[in-house]
């Protein structure tokens, strides 16, 4: 390509989030989102379902686990992230709180936790206070992960039906934020890359 400029990657957009049980609103909800980044270009790959069942995560020792050093894997090599959780009491579940908690391992890593990657939100919950408080709380943990949260965030009432059988979003309000969701977190990996080129090649 001309000036010595490399055609861009695809991102790799990692979607963590969902409940024990496969096939949950909040999984579906992941999947709406992780498809309409693949349909901007992205790579997407999703932890959700009986993957979420990691051991309790422990600072200092992590577990030698397939699960959990995949996950971490992920996080290190992924160039943006979607966190989907239900509301659990005012607050995200447990379960992807504990998925969350293993981005510690990155805290000696090139890329510090989330540092400079787009983080997109999801929040599911049978009512919104909750939607709300859920969201607000996965925004914090975001920050607090050296992340960008997307400006658009997911919020959705589960008290009406929003998925059909097969798992296709049917609530127009709904879908509309979890594409908008998903296309800013790859078109927010697609600037950082551009502008980490354009350092480079400023720098030679």
């Amino acid at each position: 390509m001309e000036n010595g400029m490399r055609e861009s990657k695809r991102p790799l957009i990692l979607g963590v989030g969902g409940t024990p049980r496969g096939g949950s609103t909040t999984e579906r909800a992941l999947a709406v989102c992780l498809a309409a980044a693949a349909a901007d270009g992205a790579e997407t790959v999703m932890i959700s379902g009986p993957d979420l069942m990691l051991p309790m995560y422990n600072p200092g020792q992590m577990p030698n686990t397939p699960e959990a050093e995949r996950l971490v894997d992920l996080y290190r090599r992924c160039d943006g992230i979607v966190i989907a959780s239900p509301a659990y009491h005012g607050s995200l579940s447990g379960l992807v709180k504990n998925a969350l908690d293993y981005a510690e391992e990155l805290r000696s890593s090139e890329r510090v936790y989330f540092d400079g990657l787009a983080v997109g939100l999801i929040a599911c919950a049978a009512g919104w206070q909750a939607t709300g408080q859920t969201l607000a709380a996965l925004r914090s943990i975001a920050h607090a992960l050296r992340g960008w949260p997307t400006p658009m965030g997911a919020a959705l009432n589960t008290s009406t039906k929003l998925f059909d059988d097969a798992g296709q979003c049917i609530d127009l309000s709904s879908r509309f934020q979890l594409e908008t969701v998903g296309q800013q977190v790859v078109r927010f990996s697609r600037m950082s890359e551009a502008v980490i080129r354009l350092e480079q090649e400023i720098i030679r």
